[in-house]
Formats: C-alpha cells, sequence, structure tokens
C-alpha cells in the first residue's frame, strides 16, 4: 500500500551568507562508527584541506530541502549569525564549502555586450538534491559539464518522506515528487517507483557503498539512450547507479531520506558523507 507523506523545505542558498557560514566553520568532525560509512568519513576529513586549516573544495549545490538553513529559524537572526547550522550544513561543512546555485545553466550579463556567467565554472562537484525543476537550459549545461569531467550527485526522490509543518501552497514546500530531468534518459536512466512497497528502512549495498533507504525509486536502464561515449550501462535496478558519463560521473539517486532523517543518515552523517565520498571518488 503507498503512503501519503508530508512535506516541505526552504531553498537551501541563501547566497553569500550561507556561503560565508559554511565556509567559515572548521569544527572537528565527530567520531564516525564502525563500518564502512565511518571509513569514507574518516577519509574525507582527513584529505580535505579543512583538515589541514585550509578551506575544503567547492561544492555546488542546488536544492529544495533545508539542509543549511532551519525552517523554524529567524531571517535576520540568521544574518547575524545567530542561528545555528542544521546538521545536513554541519556535514557538509566538514568537506565541502557549499555554494548555493539558483541556476545550473550560463546567466547574461546586465549589458547586451556582457559575457555570460557560467554558474557551474571551476567547479569539480556539484550535487543537485530534490530540485524544484530543472529548465531546458539547465539540462543542456548540466550534460555539458559532466561530460566535461565534473562529478555529479544527483538525487530524485519519487517520493519524499520528510514531515515539515508548511501549509500546502507554501512557497518552502517542495514537491513530494520528483521531475525526472530529460538529460537522465540522455545519460540512459530511468526511475521507477513501486507503489506496494513497505514504509520501512531497509538496507542496500551498490559497489561497496552502504545506506539505508525508506520508499526508494529503483533506477533502470531505459534501452533508449542516444548519448556518446559513457552512457550508463545498468545490469542491476537499485536506488543508487552510478555511471561514467563523457569525461565525468552521475551518481543518481532515487532517496532523499538520509539528507532528511538523522536516524538514517547516522549520529554523524556517516550516510551522507559515505554518500558524497562515493559520488565523488574522495
Amino acid at each position: 500500500m503507498s503512503h501519503a507523506k508530508k512535506s516541505a523545505s526552504i531553498r537551501a542558498y541563501i547566497g553569500a551568507l550561507t556561503i560565508l557560514i559554511l565556509a567559515g566553520c572548521k569544527d572537528d568532525p565527530p567520531v564516525p562508527e564502525a563500518g564502512l560509512g565511518a571509513e569514507r568519513t574518516v577519509r574525507c576529513a582527513q584529505t580535505t584541506p579543512a583538515a589541514q586549516g585550509g578551506a575544503p573544495p567547492a561544492l555546488g549545490l542546488m536544492t529544495s530541502l533545508p539542509l543549511t538553513y532551519p525552517l523554524d529559524a529567524d531571517f535576520a537572526a540568521f544574518a547575524r549569525g545567530e542561528v545555528e547550522r542544521t546538521w545536513q550544513g554541519e556535514a557538509l561543512s566538514q568537506c565541502y564549502t557549499a555554494m548555493p546555485l539558483d541556476t545550473l545553466a550560463p546567466i547574461g550579463g546586465l549589458d547586451p555586450g556582457a559575457p555570460a556567467t557560467n554558474p557551474l565554472s571551476g567547479l569539480s562537484y556539484v550535487a543537485v538534491i530534490q530540485p524544484r525543476g530543472l529548465s531546458p537550459r539547465d539540462n543542456v549545461a548540466l550534460d555539458d559539464w559532466v561530460r566535461a569531467g565534473g562529478k555529479l550527485l544527483l538525487v530524485l526522490d519519487p517520493m519524499l518522506t520528510g514531515e515539515y509543518d508548511l501549509p500546502l501552497g507554501d512557497p518552502r514546500r517542495p514537491g513530494a515528487v520528483a521531475f525526472i530531468p530529460p538529460v537522465v534518459e540522455r545519460w540512459g536512466m530511468t526511475v521507477i517507483y513501486d507503489e506496494d512497497q513497505m514504509f520501512a528502512p531497509r538496507q542496500i549495498s551498490v559497489a561497496g557503498l552502504e545506506m539505508q533507504v525508506l520508499l526508494a525509486g529503483n533506477i533502470a536502464a531505459t534501452g533508449t539512450s542516444t548519448g556518446t561515449g559513457g552512457d550508463c550501462v545498468i545490469e542491476e535496478q537499485s536506488p543508487i547507479q552510478k555511471c561514467a558519463i563523457g569525461e565525468g560521473s552521475v551518481t543518481l539517486v532515487a532517496d532523499a531520506a538520509i539528507f532528511e532523517d538523522q536516524d538514517l543518515a547516522g549520529s554523524g552523517a556517516e550516510a551522507i558523507h559515505a554518500l558524497l565520498a562515493f559520488a565523488f571518488d574522495r
């Protein structure tokens, strides 16, 4: 039986304020629990420049989930630095400097002759987590960026499980069902959702990555991909698929539960660290 759920969020990109807060914090990472996730967490914490007192690498972040800004926080207090980071923001800041993205496509200058600004320029890692939707230009820009060598974590949950105390129609509320952008099919993948699955966490293992999912979709091959070079070849359906695309890679995840539920992420967000390390080869 399918289970309807309430969901909502605030955009996790609050411009330079968020960047400054995340970049400026260099707290010691939590002591991880034993297991694969812990090993990846330790590796990330030790190899990032932040471990030596420098700034961690940039992570382009587009999301509709409240990953860096608490839903109940006062914006004025947030701007003054009086609001604590979310546990997700804390986890991200241990390995990366989050760079909020409002668009993935080049932005034209104010003057007709001014060059366009490419928000993906200079980024090696991008995470697009339950976005509100990608425009046609976003699809093209993302495909070009990945094929040129970018590493993408793309999380598209067909049925969010997080609960947020916001009314329907609130602009902060994310869609309960992710829209699958056309570029995913171009890469050779599609997301299938089983409405009869049980409402209970389940453990999955994919190429050495272990994590829990909740009401997840399965990623299968479309069989219609027309891209070139490294389009995805899927031998077995799974909530997670990692594919070489051109010179880069795409890790597609059909579940966002570890970004919503701290119990599923682990006391030190080990599951998030493990997924980021898996997606970005760090």
